[in-house]
């Protein structure tokens, strides 16, 4: 039996590489071949920048908090001197660069991911492709802008520099300075608006830092930020789908950057070729860290599972943890968790590859039964 094991990564424990690696060496009397795949979150870049041939460019932006961090993108040159920069958000403004500090919502900026759109530009690329997911911020791409060139000013005209924290205090935006910049291709795992209930604040402030109290400010200052773009730059994004992702940084892309937004799963695909690489294949195993119902709107091991069902193929999840299983039925042949009733979700991450190897082991003859 030829299997393809696609899995994403299992948050805060595993890479996709490495949930793909367990799964192989438990299956490893078949023919398996691992496959890892990605949303416009962690290990977007890497996957798309490895299956292009792409280089690793160091660079230093400013982190989220604004100290330096690290980062960096895949270039990945042609024939014509031009060429793709990949890169992802997350790597210059994500939540992961906050781990063990205390969360700013207000001061959290994309500064550093116009960073790294700067330096890209100035390879000479003619196109980028930015995963956003993994955000700490809520400012509506305007760190990522002032990074670009944009100056805001208050009603006296005097140039605000401290952005996103001094935000409700710009009156005047100006884009005049624009930089030539590239195609830019947003991978995008979600398609909230900027603003309401299904907005950046509200769906994903809290894990931000926003607290409840704070909500109706944070919401008011990206409606601000909102009302100043549209009517300086003319352009209106603020419903577009996916404009409230990684706290408003879709927005921004739109309107700064007149980029495009796309499934971030579909990028990802049509970069290395899965239908194609999938159709030689008997039995598909993909999976992450958490799976639920709004897995269905855009994330990796969806994607997978309705190509695998394009192409007639059964489909098996094996996750970290599953809510709403019945959601998800049409979609999976089967949904394995490594959390049930013999395993809770702190023995799970503690040592998820050994849980996983044990369900994969215990759940063998079910696999296989898949193609029989």
């Amino acid at each position: 039996m030829r299997i393809l094991i696609a899995p994403d990564k299992f948050k805060g424990t595993m890479s996709g590489s490495e949930v793909g690696e367990v799964i192989g060496n438990v299956l490893g009397d078949h023919e398996c071949r691992i496959f890892p795949v990605a949303d416009g979150g962690e290990g977007t870049a890497e996957i798309i920048g490895r299956a292009l041939g792409g280089e690793w460019v160091k660079s230093q932006v400013k982190g989220p908090l604004g100290d330096q961090v690290d980062a960096g993108f895949f270039l990945v040159s042609d024939e014509s001197g031009g060429g793709t920069a990949v890169m992802e958000m997350n790597a210059a403004s994500g939540l992961d660069l906050v781990q063990g500090k205390k969360l700013d919502p207000w001061a959290a900026s994309t500064h550093g991911t116009g960073e790294l759109i700067i330096e890209a530009r100035n390879f000479g690329v003619d196109r980028i492709v930015l995963g956003i997911g993994g955000s700490a911020t809520n400012d509506g791409g305007a760190g990522m802008a002032q990074a670009l060139g944009v100056h805001f000013f208050n009603d006296e005209g005097l140039e605000i520099t401290e952005i996103p924290e001094k935000l409700m205090e710009v009156d005047q935006i100006f884009p005049e300075i624009r930089l030539d910049l590239p195609e830019i291709i947003v991978a995008c795992d979600v398609r909230n608006p900027l603003l309401g209930e299904n907005g950046a604040t509200v769906v994903y402030g809290e894990q931000k830092g926003i607290i409840q109290k704070d909500m109706e400010r944070q919401e008011a200052r990206l409606l601000r930020f909102a009302d100043l773009v549209e009517s300086e730059m003319g352009n209106a994004f603020r419903d577009e789908p996916g404009a409230g992702a990684a706290g408003g940084l879709g927005f921004g892309l739109m309107s700064f950057c007149e980029a495009e937004l796309r499934s971030g799963f579909d990028v990802v695909a049509e970069s290395i070729d899965l239908e194609w690489v999938m159709a030689s294949y008997d039995l598909i195993i993909t999976g992450e860290g958490c799976m639920d119902s709004q897995s269905l709107m855009g994330k990796a091991p969806c994607g997978v599972a309705k190509m695998a069902r394009k192409l007639g193929k059964p489909v098996m999840a094996i996750c970290g943890c599953v809510y709403g299983k019945e959601a998800l039925e049409n979609d999976f042949d089967v949904v394995l968790s490594l959390v049930d009733e013999n395993t809770n979700i702190e023995e799970s991450m503690s040592n998820p590859r050994e849980v996983l190897k044990n369900k994969v082991d215990s759940c063998r003859q079910m696999i296989e039964q898949l193609v029989s």
